[in-house]
C-alpha cells in the first residue's frame, strides 16, 4: 500500500503513516556538498522524474564521536556518516484547508556533532499537538564552519558560515514546499539548544533570513561570541597547517578524506577533550564568523539594531548548565583561574566574592564547585540570554524561562543541567530505560513534558507561550518575569537577580569577545 505523497518544486515525495500522522524522512533540501561543492554555499536540489521514497532518515553529517570519556547515550548519533547529509524530516498531519504552524528544529552538538535522527528529536509527539515539525541535518565541524577564504586567498571562499547557509537553505526549502504537507510557511518558528541555540540567533542576524521565520526559540544557547574575521582565520591557518597541503590548491584541499579533515586544527569535541584533561586549549572550536558579509556585525548587536525587529522570541536556559572541574582544596587562586576559563574577561575574584554573598542569602549552595559552575553557567548561557531578551524586546515581545527540573541521574548531582528540557520539549523523556534515567520518568515528568509541549506550540501558534497547563506567561519586561519549569512551575519576578546584577558592568563588548587569543 501506497504511503502520503506530496508533489514539491523538485518531485514527488512519498512518507509513511504513523497512526494518525504522516511522517517523511531524508526529502533532500540542497544537493549534496561534496567534490566541487565542498566548502561551497548550498545549491538547491536536482529535480527527479517519479516518485522518490522518504521512509528512512537519510545518512547524518560527517563528524567526531563525542569523547568516550563521557558516558551519554543520549547523545550518540545513529546511522552511517556521508558529506551527502543535507537532508530534512516532516512530521505533518494528512492535508487539511487549514494550514498548521511550522516549528524548524535545529540540533545541537557544538557545531560538531548530532544529527536529526537522533531519537530524542523524534517530532510525532509535537506534531500531535496541532503543528508540523521539521528537523534538518547541516554540515558539521570543519566541513561547515571552517573560515578558509582570507588564508587560502580566496582558492576556497568558505566564509565559516556555511552551515548556517545550509540551514537558511532548509527554510527556504520550507517557504516553497510546507504547504504541500498542511504547513503555513507565513508562520515558521525556529527553535534549537546548545549550538542549535547558537544557530537560532545567528539566523536572527543574517540578512539572508530575514522574512524565513516568524518566531524564534533559543534554548540554553546564545551566539555572542561569534569570531571576527582575524579568529576566524587564525582557526583556518591551524587546520592547513595539520592537514599539511598548499593553501592555494582547492582541487587537492577538497580531495583530502572527511575524516581527516574534521580531525584536523581545532574542534569543538577536541575542546571538551582538553576541558576534561586539562591538556590543551578548551575555547578553540568553530563558532559564527563575522565576514561582513553573510553575518555583517555581532550577533547581539545586530539583534539589538532590528536586524529580527519582526520576530518574536523566546528564550531560556537550565539552572545548572555548566559544571567546572574544582578540585577539592583548590586555593583561591586556583578557583579564579577556573572562573577566569569560563567568565573569559572579567574580575574572576569579585565575581567570586559576589556570588558567595548572593548565594548565602538565597541560602544555596556555596562550595567552591558549586560558585564556580554557577558563574560558568552564568557567563556562558544565562547573561548572554538575558541580553538578548533586552535586545528583542525593543522590538518584539520577549519571553524568558529558566528550567529548574533536576535530572534524576547520579542522585541528581548534575542538578538541572545541560539540556534537561530536551525530553519534555519532545515528549521523549521516557522513550527508553537512558532516556528515563536522565529526565524522570512517570506522572509528574509525563505532566510537565504535556506542558511544556502545549507552551512551545503555543508560542508557535500565537507567539504566546501561556497555555491552560502550564499557566499565564507573561512577556519579559522591566519586572524581568521568568517562567521557572520543574517540579513546581510558576512565574517568578528577575530571579537570581543579585548575580544577574553582578554582570552590569560588563557590556556585551565583553560578553562577545572571542574566548582565545589568535596564535598563528
Amino acid at each position: 500500500m501506497a504511503g502520503p505523497q506530496v508533489s514539491t518544486k523538485y518531485g514527488i515525495v512519498e512518507g509513511k503513516k504513523e497512526k494518525e500522522l504522516n511522517v517523511f524522512k531524508g526529502i533532500p533540501y540542497a544537493k549534496p556538498p561534496i567534490g566541487e561543492l565542498r566548502w561551497c554555499p548550498p545549491q538547491a536540489p536536482e529535480s527527479w522524474a517519479g516518485t522518490k521514497s522518504c521512509t528512512e532518515f537519510s545518512a547524518v553529517c560527517a563528524q567526531e564521536s563525542f569523547p568516550e570519556v563521557i558516558d551519554m547515550k543520549l547523545m550518540d548519533v545513529p546511522g552511517p556518516q556521508s558529506e551527502d547529509c543535507l537532508y530534512l524530516n516532516v512530521w505533518s498531519h494528512p492535508s487539511e484547508s487549514e494550514k498548521r504552524p511550522v516549528m524548524f528544529w535545529i540540533h545541537g552538538g557544538g557545531l560538531g556533532f548530532g544529527a536529526a535522527s537522533q531519537p530524542i528529536y523524534d517530532g510525532q509527539h509535537l506534531a500531535r499537538k496541532g503543528v508540523v515539525v521539521v528537523t534538518i541535518n547541516y554540515r558539521m565541524g570543519a566541513l561547515g564552519f571552517l573560515h578558509l577564504d582570507t588564508v587560502t586567498e580566496g582558492a576556497i571562499p568558505a566564509t565559516g558560515n556555511e552551515g548556517f547557509l545550509d540551514q537558511i537553505a532548509a527554510l527556504e526549502w520550507v517557504r516553497d514546499n510546507i504547504a504541500g504537507f498542511g504547513g503555513d510557511p507565513d508562520n515558521v518558528t525556529i527553535f534549537g539548544e546548545s549550538s542549535g541555540g547558537w544557530s537560532v540567533t545567528v539566523l536572527m542576524a543574517m540578512p539572508k533570513a530575514k522574512g524565513l521565520f516568524h518566531k524564534a526559540i533559543a534554548q540554553s544557547g546564545v551566539a555572542n561570541a561569534a569570531l571576527p574575521l582575524e579568529h576566524a582565520a587564525d582557526l583556518g591557518k591551524e587546520f592547513l597547517s595539520d592537514v599539511a597541503t598548499d593553501p592555494t590548491d582547492a582541487d587537492s584541499l577538497r580531495a583530502i578524506p572527511a575524516d581527516k579533515v574534521l580531525s584536523a586544527g581545532a574542534s569543538f569535541v577536541r575542546s571538551i577533550e582538553a576541558l576534561l584533561s586539562g591538556v590543551g586549549e578548551g575555547n578553540r572550536y568553530h563558532r559564527a564568523v563575522i565576514d561582513g558579509d553573510t553575518l555583517p556585525a555581532s550577533v547581539l548587536g545586530s539583534i539589538a539594531e532590528g536586524s529580527s525587529s519582526d520576530v518574536v522570541l523566546m528564550a531560556g536556559t537550565t539552572r545548572d548548565e555548566m559544571a567546572a572541574p574544582v578540585p577539592p582544596g583548590a586555593t583561591p587562586e586556583e578557583l579564579q583561574a577556573i572562573v577566569s576559563q569560563a567568565a573569559y574577561g572579567i574580575d574572576s575574584k569579585e565575581m567570586i566574592e559576589r556570588y558567595r554573598e548572593s548565594r548565602m542569602k538565597r541560602m544555596a549552595r556555596m562550595g567552591d564547585a558549586d560558585i564556580a559552575s554557577a558563574i560558568s553557567t552564568d557567563a556562558t548561557m544565562r547573561i548572554p540570554c538575558i541580553r538578548l531578551l533586552e535586545a528583542q524586546q525593543r522590538h518584539q515581545p520577549s519571553y524568558h524561562y529558566i528550567v529548574t527540573w533536576t535530572t534524576p541521574a547520579g542522585d541528581g548531582a548534575a542538578g538541572a543541567e545541560h539540556g534537561i528540557e530536551l525530553g519534555f520539549v519532545f515528549g521523549t523523556h521516557g522513550i527508553d530505560q537512558d532516556h528515563a534515567i536522565t529526565f524522570g520518568d512517570g506522572p509528574a515528568a509525563a505532566g510537565l513534558a504535556n506542558a511544556v509541549m502545549d507552551a512551545w506550540t503555543n508560542f508557535a501558534k500565537t507567539g504566546d507561550p501561556s497555555s491552560d497547563t502550564l499557566g499565564a506567561w507573561p512577556a519579559y519586561v522591566e519586572n524581568r518575569a521568568t517562567m521557572m519549569i520543574g517540579e513546581q512551575t510558576y512565574v517568578k519576578e528577575a530571579p537570581y537577580e543579585e548575580e544577574r546584577v553582578a554582570w552590569d558592568g560588563y557590556d556585551n563588548s565583553v560578553l562577545e569577545r572571542p574566548p582565545f587569543e589568535p596564535k598563528n
